[in-house]
């Protein structure tokens, strides 16, 4: 009986999780995931504590050596891929070396993108992604006391705070009016704003940077477009991700804003899947950890031979900012459209939004209590006549 080889390229939480559920429905397969990274699986949004020197690299490791040895997953670390071959299910690293396979999964992740700001690619500038931007930001912190956020995204405000936590004063430069507008409502923001002020963060909201101003090479801070200054000696720029399209692209798989894939997770050639955030499924690239945890299981049963259905997730994210808890999910803008119920006091901020006695949004801040309960409400299309004034 002939052997299947499955290639894995990521060791994220979609590539890890696909290569666990491979091994359990086939135990006699061989699987490799490759990954450009040089540590095992770990968890990216604990990276702010690693800056801020709460736990070591060790300790954000999910998935030890001895896992991948016990479930007799190779793991090739420091490992690009350059090429893809679809029709002969050939790969070719950076070394040229050549890999074939029977299944393939693309669980290449995304990266940060850089908006073409006059000075964005100066030293001193950073994103934060990965491990390695992690260690590159720690190492500024020592010869840093101001700090600005282009951009008000997650991993950049958890950097932000992990550095105000080392004692830096740190400015946030958002160009939309409000923070996380992907996952707060206009009074949430202004509630988690609020509390980040209180904690010693500045904010300029509605602004826009023209420039990152250097001086003997190094960092010194930005000029806005209204021409205001703002003196800094670390940028870090925190303006969303792009799905890493290349690969699929350069095979001559179908993408868009992302691989395309159908309910199956399968590309447009045979034996190739994607999952995670460089997916892109009935027109939705999610972006978010439970989505891409899903996918990994449902890539990796459809790859060793069984039946399994992705049908969507809904978007939802529960999270801390700045230690603050937020949550949200579904359509979360109720404004004349939709009912709301909201609780409001002190240092919480919770709304549901609701359309015929069915909740289809939500925001927390401050207290994320029943959130799990109310995302499966959403998802099901559950009546909550009865429980309405319960659930806040």
């Amino acid at each position: 009986m002939k052997t299947n080889t499955y290639l894995i390229i990521g060791n994220g939480v979609a590539g890890t999780t696909a290569a666990e559920t491979i091994r359990k429905q086939d135990p006699a397969g061989s699987i490799t995931i490759l990954s450009e990274e040089d540590i095992p699986f770990y968890y990216r949004i604990r990276l702010n504590e690693f800056i801020a020197g709460e736990v070591s690299e060790e300790k954000l490791i999910a998935k030890k050596k001895a896992w991948y040895q016990e479930q007799r997953i190779e793991l090739r670390l420091n490992t690009r891929i350059s090429g893809l071959n679809a029709a002969s299910k050939r790969l070719t690293t950076d070394s040229g070396e050549k890999l074939s396979f029977d299944r393939l999964l693309l669980a290449t992740g995304s990266h940060s993108f850089l908006p073409p700001i006059e000075g964005i690619d100066q030293q001193g500038v950073f994103a934060l992604r990965h491990i390695k931007d992690a260690r590159a930001i720690l190492a500024q912190a020592g010869k840093s006391e101001e700090v600005i956020l282009i951009g008000g995204g997650l991993l950049g405000l958890e950097a932000g705070n992990a550095l105000r936590r080392l004692g830096k004063k740190v400015t946030v430069v958002e160009f939309f009016p409000r923070l996380l507008p992907r996952q707060l409502d206009s009074k949430g923001a202004k509630r988690l704003q609020k509390l980040m002020e209180k904690m010693g963060f500045a904010f300029r909201l509605s602004a826009m940077t023209k420039t990152i101003t250097h001086r003997t090479g190094k960092v010194d801070g930005i000029v806005l477009e209204g021409g205001d200054t703002l003196p800094g000696q670390m940028v870090i720029v925190s303006a969303g991700v792009r799905p890493n399209l290349e690969l699929a692209q350069s095979g001559g798989l179908a993408c868009d804003k992302g691989v395309t894939v159908n309910d199956r997770l399968e590309t447009s050639a045979n034996g190739i899947y994607a999952a995670g955030d460089v997916a892109e499924h009935r027109g939705v690239v999610s972006g978010i950890w439970p989505a891409a945890m899903q996918q990994g299981k449902v890539a990796g049963v459809n790859m060793a031979g069984g039946e399994a259905v992705y049908q969507g997730a809904t978007m939802s994210n529960i999270l801390k900012v700045a230690g603050i808890e937020v949550a949200a999910a579904g359509n979360i803008d109720a404004e004349g459209r939709y009912e709301a119920q909201v609780v409001s006091s002190g240092s919480i901020y919770k709304k549901l939004v609701i359309e015929n006695n069915r909740i289809i949004g939500c925001v927390m801040v401050g207290d994320t209590a029943h959130f799990n309960t109310i995302t499966r409400y959403i998802t099901e299309q559950r009546d909550i006549t009865t429980l309405k004034n319960s659930l806040l």
